[in-house]
């Protein structure tokens, strides 16, 4: 289309729709804006039953989640259920000719930090309307995809029962963004990451009709892509897409603990087994290749008793042997953060009232006042946590001693904490610690580019030392936390991204970095996905043939481009830097 740089005048609604404002604008985005007024009337047409939404302060709303970026949708829906998410779907598929940018991205809470749940197109809303929990056993639990962890978790406690792979943002992440991204956390060192507690997904796809989609025998599969429908052609092509690069594909999964870049095709078919699992596949896909509707988890039971044994460590070169000895002992969780968390900590206890109320706030205070005197001897370069479960305290209570035991060679300080209660101040210090960052440091902002590495334990001793390095020569303000059994680190630098010297440091650091993980054979994501930030890295983490795979599985499920574009194998970082937001 011809754009010359002739401006029109295009009214919108204002949020309280009894007035319109002229809004001046360039001639290409006042004809994509009227195109998408044509577009809302097809779709109230078509049955759509939601609320559309394009008025300037909710575009302004959904153009961020927790990332760097800002991408201005130019509709918000809201659908009701399935009937209106498959209608939205066979109408955004019936408009691609006349509009081929149109495509929809899904979102709930909006804390996905690595930009994707933003979209130019139309965001899709699953928070408000898809928020129901259907059933919760002892075993599994039945619920849609905008139900907060929170929310979850509390009717799970009540059959003694746990879905285990929260991130470190429980209270305020969506169930379905634990779906889209793979999320894994604290309890992923024992459990593993939200993967492999998904019994069974509602999915619906590109040919606008919802699936289910769950784990299918060998006989299963062949039945299904002898349908020779939409459905079976898409479990024929991907099986056979899987087939021809089986070892290909095997090979490339990252050799480490947890991993969320790129797409997860090698835990999909199993020859040996004769299984073929699409949700494997679908979850961490980042809602690129289909919208899930409806989850069913697998739960595990909680564990009663809880205690924790918190290490600090002032020199940092014993830590290889230090991880390899806690891990023997086959900790429950096994968290870290750095003296920088602490001092903000420190510095913003107060903000914590909002978590605790006054009398929580005052009760913590109180139980660090021999952790006060403990830090006049010294400030720890590390602080590590490692907690134990058990059906009794005293089984607990034997673990932590142990470990204890074992640890003294190294002539760290160490606190027991026995109980949930003693050990919640340090847990508020690793969970809470972004969201300080992000709301107390009014000068700088949280820039989360380099946040979601892995590295094999082993590696940490001189891996950790060297990243320091670079945080150091790019002059970052950095904290650094994450999950040690694991060798997954979140490092959140503060900078001024508005300033264009800041922003000038995010490519050279952020390679430097990327290198270095590569070098020890890591992922650049343990939990938080690809993205906008991460997506265009996918040729360096897995090179030209994998990420040309990842290109043809995409297109088996989404050959017009509609699911959340610029993610993925669709990544590009030219797009993705022309979008990192210039205010905040």
């Amino acid at each position: 289309m011809h754009v010359n740089v002739k401006y029109l005048t295009y009214f919108y609604r204002t949020p309280n729709r009894n007035h319109h404002i002229r809004h001046l604008c360039t001639e290409e985005i006042a004809i994509k804006l009227i195109g998408m007024d044509e577009f809302k009337q097809k779709l109230v047409k078509a049955g759509f039953a939601g609320e559309l939404n394009d008025d300037a302060t909710t575009r302004e709303f959904y153009s961020h989640d927790a990332s760097l970026f800002e991408v201005r949708p130019q509709l918000v829906v809201f659908p009701i259920n399935s009937d209106d998410v498959q209608i939205l779907i066979k109408t955004v598929a019936g408009a691609k000719k006349t509009m081929p940018e149109l495509s929809v991205t899904a979102r709930s809470a909006g804390t996905d930090m690595s930009g994707g749940a933003v979209n130019e197109s139309i965001i899709v809303d699953f928070n408000k309307h898809f928020n129901r929990i259907e059933k919760v056993t002892p075993g599994e639990a039945h619920a849609q995809p905008g139900v907060f962890y929170r929310d979850f978790e509390k009717e799970t406690l009540k059959q003694k029962a746990l879905m285990p792979s929260y991130p470190a943002s429980r209270d305020l992440c969506t169930i379905g963004g634990m779906v889209a991204n793979n999320s894994g956390g604290e309890k992923s060192l024992e459990y593993g990451k939200t993967k492999d507690f998904v019994n069974e997904l509602r999915v619906v796809f590109a040919d606008g009709k919802e699936y289910t989609v769950k784990p299918l025998t060998k006989k299963q599969l062949v039945a299904k892509m002898a349908q020779g429908d939409f459905e079976g052609n898409l479990y024929k092509n991907l099986f056979e897409l899987i087939e021809k690069n089986y070892d290909t594909i095997k090979a490339a999964k990252p050799n480490v603990s947890k991993n969320s870049m790129g797409y997860n095709l090698w835990d999909v078919w199993d020859r040996d087994t004769g299984t073929f699992d699409m949700t494997k596949l679908i979850v961490g896909s980042q809602g690129t290749l289909g919208f899930v509707t409806d989850i069913k988890f697998r739960l595990v039971p909680t564990r009663p008793y809880t205690g924790l044994l918190v290490c600090f460590m002032k020199d940092i070169n014993p830590l290889g042997e230090v991880i390899n000895k806690v891990l023997e002992h086959k900790p429950a969780t096994f968290e870290s953060f750095d003296d920088n968390t602490l001092y903000l900590s420190i510095r913003f206890m107060p903000a914590f009232r909002k978590y605790l109320g006054w009398w929580g706030l005052v009760k913590l205070l109180i139980s660090l006042i021999p952790d006060g005197f403990m830090l006049l001897r010294g400030i720890p370069k590390l602080i590590l946590m490692v907690e134990f479960n058990g059906q009794t305290q005293e089984e607990v209570d034997r673990k932590i001693e142990a470990l204890r035991t074992d640890l003294k060679p190294y002539h760290m300080a160490m606190e027991r904490d026995e109980t949930a209660a003693k050990s919640q101040k340090f847990w508020i210090m690793r969970r809470q610690s972004f969201n300080l960052l992000r709301s107390k440091v009014k000068d700088k902002h949280t820039a989360p580019f380099i946040d979601d590495l892995v590295v094999n334990p082993p590696h940490l001793t001189e891996f950790l030392p060297q990243l320091r390095t670079i945080i150091k020569k790019y002059k970052l303000q950095a904290t650094i936390a994450g999950h040690m059994g694991d060798g997954n680190f979140h490092i959140i630098p503060l900078m001024k991204i508005e300033d264009p010297s800041e922003k000038a440091k995010l490519l050279p650091a952020m390679e430097e970095v990327d290198d270095l993980v590569l070098h020890y054979k890591g992922s650049l994501s343990g939990e938080h996905n690809d993205g906008l930030i991460r997506g265009p890295w996918l040729k360096e983490q897995f090179g030209e043939e994998v990420l040309e795979i990842f290109k043809q599985a995409k297109a088996i499920f989404d050959p017009e481009k509609m699911f959340n574009p610029h993610k993925k194998s669709d990544a590009d970082w030219d797009y993705s830097y022309k979008h990192i937001r210039d205010h905040f």
